[in-house]
């Protein structure tokens, strides 16, 4: 029991005892019982919530305020942290001088350094701060320091000028702390953080940065690997379209010349209009309508081949139309279509092309469909794999144009944000589903 409990005890009993006396001795005729039991209540409410008492325990005393926030080891500098410094890194795109130079600008008032210098293994990128007048951007690595973390791929803390081996004899810089800079593990440069006093920088703060800059770096790294991959899958594509659809075609078109020039001639340039876009397109996004155009010269081009055989519906949302779509997927789809559901059909076949755009998923839809022969499971899923089912036991003739590729360059491309669904049945045609995010 705490100690100021006996003298709440004492005080409540004589609080009920004035208010005994009062309603029964004091007043003529004596108040109701429920009367006295009432005004008791009220009473001992009133000493309890004004009394310091054990019921709502002692007041401890407050810790004093302190007049200013206790220092953080790893440190807050001008309103920024590590964690903001690491959402806004240039470095994100790669270890060039510009990013190098807006990276030191962005980190230096973190580190707590008075000079911060980004290098990558033979030269400097950015040097921001004292000493800028000799440390030259540009220019060879002139500090042993540099030399020895690369070599040791470890951080190296230097206490003294000479530690720092600058050839300048006026540089003003006595303490530095250098970290190596990593993809991996290959070691691509250093972050070099200097003092003018003779305390060096706080290890810690260099070691985090260097740390967060080589994650950058590695990000760098896989985005362009990510996207050289795309664009050798796109070259491979590319390369695809090229030798039987050509072969096919300018045989139609000899056999064209003979019987009707002009149709011959409109032919060759729709040809030449087909190839022009294939091998010189920039980038892998185009709009739509430039995409739609190219499908319907393809498309002319195989109705000369295939004459009556051959029909083609469309069902385009005009809102498509100004969306970017990534190039050479949708006709490489339409030709599979026309491969597979009208060339070795007798009677030939119908393909259908539907496109929409969803405003509230924010997504394009791309539907091609035949109702041609089909394909087994089995089939589907060598195509979808990569495999030819013709090549590896015979039993196919189905070479699938680009439909692997085309599912690896959407990977590179949207990553899990997309979907590429394959429908087919022998005898029932094949449908592809392609869902992509809107551009």
């Amino acid at each position: 029991m705490r100690a100021g409990s006996p003298l709440l005890a004492a005080v409540l009993a004589g609080a009920w005892a004035v208010v005994y006396l009062v309603t029964q001795v004091l007043v003529t005729p004596p108040l109701a019982p429920l009367a006295t039991v009432v005004a008791g209540v009220v009473v001992s409410t009133v000493v309890v919530l004004g009394y310091p008492s054990a019921l709502r325990g002692p007041r401890a005393a407050r810790p004093p305020r302190p007049t200013q926030a206790p220092k953080d080891p790893r440190g807050v500098r001008d309103g920024l942290t590590i964690a903001a410094a690491g959402r806004s890194v240039p470095l994100r795109h790669g270890l060039t001088p510009d990013a190098a130079r807006r990276t030191a600008q962005l980190i230096r008032p973190l580190l707590g350094g008075d000079a911060i210098a980004i290098t990558d293994t033979e030269q400097v990128l950015a040097f921001v701060g004292p000493g800028a007048d000799h440390h030259h951007v540009g220019g060879g690595l002139q500090t042993r320091i540099a030399k020895v973390a690369l070599g040791k791929r470890r951080t190296v803390v230097v206490h003294a000028r000479d530690g720092i081996g600058c050839p300048e004899p006026d540089c003003p810089l006595r303490t530095a702390v250098v970290a190596p800079l990593a993809i991996g593990e290959r070691v691509v440069g250093t972050l070099k953080v200097y003092r003018v006093h003779d305390e060096p920088p706080p290890r810690v703060l260099v070691d985090d940065m260097a740390s967060m800059l080589s994650l950058h770096l590695e990000l760098a790294e896989m985005d362009r690997e990510r996207h050289l991959a795309a664009d050798a899958k796109l070259d491979a594509l590319r390369a695809q379209i090229n030798p039987h659809f050509l072969f096919n075609i300018l045989n139609t078109i000899a056999s064209k010349s003979r019987t009707d020039p002009d149709e011959a001639r409109q032919l060759l340039l729709r040809l030449s209009d087909f190839f022009r876009y294939a091998v010189r397109q920039d980038g892998h996004f185009a709009e739509f309508s430039q995409e739609y155009f190219f499908v319907r010269t393809y498309v002319s081009l195989e109705q000369a081949r295939f004459g009556d055989r051959l029909t083609v519906r469309y069902d385009i949302d005009p809102q498509v139309l100004t969306s970017r779509v990534p190039v050479l997927v949708i006709q490489p789809l339409v030709e599979n279509a026309v491969k597979h559901g009208v060339a070795d059909s007798v009677t030939g076949g119908t393909v259908h092309l539907r496109t929409r755009v969803d405003p509230l998923t924010r997504t394009t839809s791309i539907r091609v469909s035949d109702d041609g022969a089909g394909m087994a499971p089995e089939v589907l899923e060598r195509l979808l794999a990569g495999r030819r089912p013709g090549q590896a036991d015979g039993t196919s003739k189905h070479s699938g144009v680009g439909l692997w590729n085309i599912s690896q360059r959407l990977d590179a491309l949207f990553g899990d944000r997309y979907t590429f669904d394959v429908a087919s049945s022998p005898g029932k045609g094949t449908t592809v589903d392609l869902k992509i995010p809107l551009r």
